[in-house]
């Protein structure tokens, strides 16, 4: 898995909780990896525009102290597609553990 296909991995991992706006979201991955992965605007905000074109995510328009902010959240699509991400990674990561002799072999 590549650094875009992780991404969109804890995008989808971060809307399975509730829905977030686009800097929620990159605080929620800074914080829950405590501070070891970034998202960073520039990579950020295209994967969230391609999940939205793939129908993982959608977003609404909402007014927040004055300003507009975008929220997006998880669809059903969406969350089939974490299920399916998140076993395909830890599958990855077992596999890495195997050959690093982490795991039975």
């Amino acid at each position: 898995m590549n650094a875009r296909e992780q991404l969109r991995m804890l995008i989808l991992a971060v809307l399975d909780r509730q829905p977030e706006h686009g800097y929620a979201i990159a605080q929620a991955i800074n914080t829950r990896s405590e501070g070891l992965l970034r998202a960073r605007e520039g990579t950020l905000y295209p994967a969230l525009h391609a999940l939205e074109a793939e129908g993982l995510i959608e977003s609404q328009e909402h007014e927040v102290a004055g300003r507009t902010r975008r929220e997006y959240r998880l669809t059903e699509k969406g969350r089939a597609a974490l299920t399916r991400t998140r076993r395909d990674w830890q599958a990855q990561v077992g596999a890495v553990q195997a050959v690093l002799g982490g795991g039975k072999a």
